[in-house]
């Protein structure tokens, strides 16, 4: 489906779809039916008709787009790019000093020491992801690790701790197998 698979709440995918309404509002104006329209244009018939009923009654400025759908967001374009801002000096900048680490709630309560709105671990989580980040996990490493040392157990000790294969009596582990018997 043409209309539906462009998934995502961007302002290019919703100019997108306002101007495959604008579309079906020209063919509509043209006396095609909602049905064809639908065909033509890869969406729901129920999509067609519905817009076939606002284009009659207010034009085809009834089909343009209302924004994204929801709650307006909490934080605006300028306070999201001071807070990537912020994010990008690293948690120490922020005050925390025991891991160089951001978590949802820290940045949350960033978010609430910056522009002195509270949100949800969710909203974070949304901000975030909309500008572009994503979860990361941590590598645990000890401080001590030594890489020589694991290689050498790797090449010399653990062939020798893991013992050969060949010794192995191959066949059934089945109850039902004469040679397991």
């Amino acid at each position: 489906m043409r209309y539906g698979d462009g998934g995502g709440v961007g302002p290019q995918q919703r100019a997108r779809r306002e101007q495959i309404r604008r579309q079906a509002a020209r063919m509509f104006a043209a006396g095609v039916s909602a049905p064809q329209v639908a065909a033509e244009l890869e969406i729901s018939t129920k999509s067609a008709y519905a817009w076939r009923r606002a284009w009659k009654a207010g034009g085809e400025q009834a089909l343009a787009s209302r924004g994204a759908p929801g709650p307006d967001p909490m934080l605006s374009e300028v306070q999201v790019q001071k807070l990537i801002d912020r994010l990008e000096q690293g948690p120490a900048a922020a005050g925390w000093d025991e891991d160089q680490r951001w978590t949802l709630a820290r940045v949350r309560t960033l978010i609430s020491r910056m522009f002195h709105v509270t949100v949800s671990i969710a909203t974070v989580w949304e901000t975030l992801r909309r500008a572009g980040y994503t979860p990361q996990q941590p590598v645990h490493r000890a401080a001590e690790r030594d890489e020589q040392a694991i290689e050498h157990f790797k090449r010399y000790q653990w062939p020798a701790v893991k013992g050969s294969r060949a010794g192995w009596a191959r066949g059934s582990a089945s109850p039902t197998s004469p040679a397991s018997r």
